[in-house]
């Protein structure tokens, strides 16, 4: 059972898009993400391309363009998020086949596939909003759009007390 780079970086994504498109009115771009996450521009295009077949995000082309989330983010699970980039999660040797072993079933090949259950209704069992309320929860987090600016500190000079004799 492995869940590859692809897996986690398409859920990384949505939720950096999560978190940055309900806070912005203009589409985010995969460049913003890519950026903010350090993953590659190609290899994220070709991740988000899967999710717009599969209608998780929406794409605006041309200047000021870029992604929205197709449905609203309580409704988009992260294995809708997995499944849509073609992740394939089996803790089993067989792919849930049952010739593990010899072309016949293994002796753990029902607690390997009780795994796979258990893990892919954990997976369904969370949505990407459930990440995003537990993160910006976590982490107090403001978009970097919306923080607000800096002021500037008043340097206020001063000088050393005089000492008066007494």
């Amino acid at each position: 059972m492995r869940l590859t780079t692809k897996g986690r970086f398409a859920v990384t994504a949505m939720m950096d898009l999560a978190l940055h498109d309900q806070r912005e009115e203009q589409p985010v771009s995969l460049a913003s993400i890519c950026e903010r996450q350090d993953i590659s521009l190609s290899y994220m295009e070709q991740l988000f391309s899967r999710l717009r077949r599969n209608g998780l995000v929406t794409s605006i082309r041309g200047p000021g363009g870029g992604y929205h989330l197709g449905r609203h983010m309580s409704r988009i699970t992260v294995i809708d998020i997995i499944q849509a980039v073609d992740e394939h999660l089996d803790a089993t040797l067989c792919n849930g086949n049952g010739d593990c072993q010899n072309n016949s079933r293994c002796m753990t090949h029902d607690l390997w596939s009780d795994l796979n259950k258990k893990m892919l209704d954990y997976l369904a069992s969370v949505s990407l909003g459930d990440l995003v309320a537990r993160h910006t929860s976590r982490e107090g987090w403001v978009p970097a759009a919306q923080t607000p600016p800096r002021r500037a500190r008043a340097r206020v000079k001063t000088s050393s007390p005089s000492l008066v004799p007494a």
